[in-house]
Order: structure tokens, then sequence, then C-alpha cells
């Protein structure tokens, strides 16, 4: 079965890259990125960003508009199941879900969320996140979960190619280059031979297509590279389920256990939310949905029969 999914997923990124080689992907001018600081508050404000709507326009595909907006991949392709990724409706009005909750954390430096493949860096201030999507490790070559460091930075990096490797590519090591998986930069971090870096398939963003390491696409690795001592603290957990709070409103957000380590995922969604101090205050049925639907998108599940409450609910319709 892993054998079958490794080939599906090598077929499908061969395909991308045909694809990308006539297509908007290929002009890597078109995707650039500013730095976001979202404001946050561990008492009462850990859901971050705001939902964009947005009209698609003519030739546009689900990548070119994920990456456009910050996204990885899953982010779009668990919202809009029913979309055809190369093949969207022009002139439709959708909803770009730019918007997270905070993962469960010390929200110290660097924060890792494998389930929903994406990364946050919390400020020295104590007061701003910003955030990027990933591409992590394929199962067989699982990202590493833990506590660890950044102990190496390198811009313009060798590809030092594993053993195994080395007769696909025909070479121990590969020179700095449109071809070098590692991108621009990289960091490495006390975990082995793993690290965080570019890449030079940024349709992988979004995937679980890497031995190990987290791959970011050039215009956020640029961002957030030379921001980024040696020494910060790096935290990598595994957490499909996150909840998180606005002022009075109580939010969910579920992912897909993508290595399958959670055996029973409503119990184990609705233990998370017996912790939580307004975990009894919500609305039974839209948190059962949110869980059965897994879509990454941040869920506004406050009970609304509550007297006296006046609540503005976000609605993000699936395609």
């Amino acid at each position: 079965m892993k054998v079958c999914r490794l080939l599906l997923t090598s077929i499908l990124l061969a395909t991308l890259c045909c694809i990308y080689s006539h297509n908007s992907f290929g002009d890597e001018d078109e995707f650039t990125a500013v730095l976001k600081r979202y404001p946050f508050r561990v008492t009462d404000l850990t859901v971050i960003g705001t939902p964009t709507p947005y009209k698609i326009g003519p030739k546009e595909n689900l990548l070119d508009i994920a990456r456009r907006f910050g996204l990885g991949f899953n982010e779009v392709d668990l919202l809009f199941p029913k979309m055809d990724a190369w093949i969207l409706p022009t002139g439709k009005r959708i909803t770009i879900p730019t918007f997270w909750v905070l993962p469960p954390s010390k929200h110290q430096q660097l924060v890792i969320n494998v389930p929903e493949l994406r990364i946050y860096f919390f400020e020295k201030s104590g007061s701003t996140v910003q955030t990027y999507p990933l591409g992590i490790g394929d199962e067989g070559w699982e990202t590493p979960i833990g506590t660890f460091h950044i102990n190496d930075k390198r811009a313009n990096p060798v590809w030092y190619i594993p053993a195994s490797l080395q007769e696909k590519y025909g070479m121990a090591q590969m020179p700095p280059g449109p071809e070098n998986p590692l991108g621009e930069f990289v960091m490495k971090f006390s975990a082995g031979a793993y690290g965080i870096h570019g890449t030079h398939m940024p349709w992988g963003v979004g995937r679980l297509v890497s031995h190990g390491c987290i791959r970011c696409y050039p215009e956020h690795i640029r961002l957030l590279y030379p921001q980024i001592p040696i020494g910060t603290k790096l935290e990598i957990i595994y957490e499909p389920v996150k909840i998180g709070q606005k002022g009075n409103q109580l939010y969910v957000e579920a992912h897909p256990d993508v290595y399958q380590k959670i055996p029973d995922y409503l119990q184990y969604a609705l233990d998370k939310l017996a912790q939580h101090p307004m975990g009894k205050s919500i609305d039974r049925k839209r948190f059962v949905n949110a869980i059965h639907l897994q879509n990454g998108v941040p869920t506004n599940v406050t009970d609304l029969s509550s007297e006296g409450t006046s609540l503005k609910m976000v609605e993000l319709t699936q395609e």
C-alpha cells in the first residue's frame, strides 16, 4: 500500500512539473510576499487573520490561488473538495481561508504543527505572530516531533545527497541552482539531517512530499530566514484539533490525521474541548460537524442560544 502511494505521489509531482513548465507557476516573478504580523493575546485572542472574499479570474487554478494568498494546497483542497483544481468556474465568488487558530504551545519562537502543514513564528515582542504554509515528510519519512533549536543556517546551500539517493541523482552533492531541492536558504535544526528550507518545487507546499525536511515557498523562506538567529527554539507538534478564542467566541479548527496517530478522532476532539474553560458553552452539533469535516477552517462553535448573545458567525461555503 505504501509503495503504491509513493508511486502515485511521484507520478503526480512529475505531472505537475510538466504542467507548470508551461503554466503560471513557471513564472516565479508573479509570486511575492509581504511580511504580515498578526496580533494575538493568549487570554482571549488566539484566532488570527480574517477570511478573504475572492472572485475567480479566467484560467486560474487552485494552486496559484493558494500560493498567492500564502496558503498551502491542502488548505484550499480541503475546503473545496468538489472543485477541479485546474478548471475553475470563472467569475465564481469564493472565500479564501486566510485565518487560523493558533497551535497549543508556549507561543515562543518557532512552532510547526504537522497535521496543518504550517509554521508559526512568535516574535520576541510577545504580541505578534507570523505564519507560513509548509510541505512536510511523506509516510515512511515522517517529519520528527519534538523540541529542537536552529543550529545552522546557509544561503545558497549545497545539497549533500543521502547515500540512498546518490545513484538516482548521479552525484554525492548538488551545487546551488534551480535544480537544488533546498532552494535559496536552509535552516538546519537539532534533529539530525533535517532542515527548514526553500524549494524548487513550490507545488509541493501543502503536501506530504519530503523525506522529513520542511519546505517553504521561495518567497516565504526569503522573509523568514533573516529573522531567525541560530539558537532559536523550534517546537514541532502534532495537533490535528485546535481550539481558539476570539473575545467571547469559541472556534475549532480540525485537520486530517496525516500520520494516522489518533485512534478515535471524535473522542480525541471531545477530550480537547473538555479541557477548555469555555468548553461547555458550545453548539455541540456545529462542533461535531467541524470535527467530521476536518477542512482546516476555524469554525465558530459558540452556543448562540444563550440569552443576550450577539455574535457574527463566519460561514465558508464548500464546493
